[in-house]
């Protein structure tokens, strides 16, 4: 993505952004590219619950219940830093209606737009992705295929 002086993506009103896409689709990585931009701040779900819960997210519901104990104390830090005048860019999961719709219930609860990053990319690619990702040991959690 290239982002320029004349970008929307540079609109002077503060807006959420939100990214959806698979597992190593670069959803990371856009996010990052993102935060770049004037008066932008990165939030990143999985800096968060590995910093606050070194190696216990060791099954699904564990994240589920850390992931859930994050955004409840995120929530009135997030809309301070908007009615700041700050951008929010969510590096947290989009992919189901529920969490596509507390990403929106942040927006409008803050009286602000919101920018729905969608990124599609194949599954081999993902995957290949992934096993760099995974080799690397960059991500502080590995993920498998399955």
């Amino acid at each position: 993505m290239n982002l320029t002086e004349a970008s929307p993506l540079l609109k002077k009103q503060p807006r959420l952004h939100f990214l959806c896409g698979k597992i190593a689709s670069g959803k990371s990585t856009l996010a990052k590219q993102l935060a770049n931009l004037p008066r932008t701040i990165l939030l990143c779900e999985d800096e968060w619950l590995a910093a606050l819960y070194p190696n216990e997210l060791t099954e699904l519901a564990h994240y589920v219940e850390k992931s859930a104990l994050v955004k409840q104390v995120l929530e009135d830090h997030i809309r301070q830093l908007i009615q700041a005048g700050n951008n929010i860019v969510m590096d947290f999961p989009a992919n189901t209606p529920i969490q596509r719709q507390w990403l929106m219930s942040l927006a409008q609860s803050s009286d602000v737009s919101y920018v729905f990053h969608v990124l599609q990319v194949s599954n081999d690619e993902c995957k290949a992705r992934l096993a760099a990702r995974n080799l690397a040991g960059e991500n502080p959690f590995q993920t498998s295929e399955t």
